[in-house]
């Protein structure tokens, strides 16, 4: 099994025929990601990815013509919410959203209306999510997962690739990993992605990537003192970061209190996480966790 997407997912790129969107595109197409349909108002009619793929003016369109049920959005910051919103009228069950920059008032407009429709997303400014050798959806570059029994999710993209890295180097394959993204505003929490690797029969593990700033980690860390009968390895980003200053994320930026690195440590470690003061230890943490 894996969360949230697997090799049966119809998929529908939303921004297709733009630089971003056939690059990625073609590489989710290439790792064997269902893509069923393209949307590009003004483009409905032609085909995309070298006449692979069709092209609707909408995502209602596309949805009723491919019984798709997750969109991924490559469209720019002034256009993205609109873009969720879009797919979460249509009756999309999952969106992921990879665009940076979306201003915040906009995606207060986009949660509310994604809660009152029942839409899950991932995102925004995040790289996106691997069900490993089943579905790629997003930036993540697929060659450095390896098939297993942990799965990843992170706030930071970079450090998502660097965990799995650390994972395979242990001899640890993954099930899915997602990143959640680190704007103030996002669609699924590292608590949400906690609960659904919990119930997932084939995760044996799970490895958190939080940062500095927020409540998120230590809400998730709390849920799953409580909740998770699964071995979790945690990592803070941002261990060194002056206080009031953005460092990376939107998201990231520590007012005192609880939300800084050491604090969230400290909090992880209480709640039974193995909490590891450097990445490049996260895999033979892990492997440990799972010997245990």
């Amino acid at each position: 099994m894996s969360i949230l997407v697997n090799k049966d997912s119809r998929v529908i790129v939303q921004g297709i025929t733009g630089s971003e969107g056939t690059f990625h595109a073609s590489q989710m197409l290439d790792y064997g990601t269902r893509i069923v349909a393209g949307v590009t108002p003004g483009k409905g009619g032609q085909m995309a990815l070298d006449g692979q793929i069709p092209v609707f003016d909408t995502v209602e369109e596309a949805r009723t013509k491919t019984q798709a049920d997750v969109s991924i959005i490559f469209v720019p910051p002034a256009f993205a919410a609109d873009a969720i919103i879009e797919a979460a009228y249509a009756g999309i069950g999952l969106v992921v959203c990879i665009t940076e920059g979306i201003p915040i008032h906009d995606m207060v407009r986009v949660k509310r209306i994604i809660d009152m429709e029942g839409t899950r997303l991932v995102g925004p400014n995040c790289p996106g999510i691997i069900t490993v050798d089943e579905c790629k959806l997003g930036i993540m570059p697929g060659f450095i997962t390896r098939k297993g029994s942990v799965g990843v999710v992170s706030k930071s993209g970079t450090l998502t690739y660097e965990a799995i890295g650390q994972l395979v180097s242990a001899g640890l394959g993954q099930t899915t990993a997602i990143g959640i993204g680190g704007d103030p505003i996002i669609g699924t929490s590292m608590k949400d992605v906690l609960q659904l690797f919990e119930a997932d029969p084939e995760t044996e593990g799970v490895v958190i990537i939080g940062e500095i700033g927020g409540q998120m980690e230590i809400e998730a860390a709390r849920w799953a003192q409580k909740n998770m009968s699964k071995p979790i390895v945690g990592f803070i980003a941002g261990q060194t970061a002056p206080p009031g200053r953005r460092m990376g994320h939107a998201g990231a930026i520590v007012s005192g209190g609880d939300d800084t690195a050491e604090a969230k440590m400290r909090i992880l470690g209480e709640c039974g996480i193995a909490v590891c003061e450097s990445v490049a230890t996260i895999g033979e943490t892990m492997k440990r966790m799972l010997k245990a």
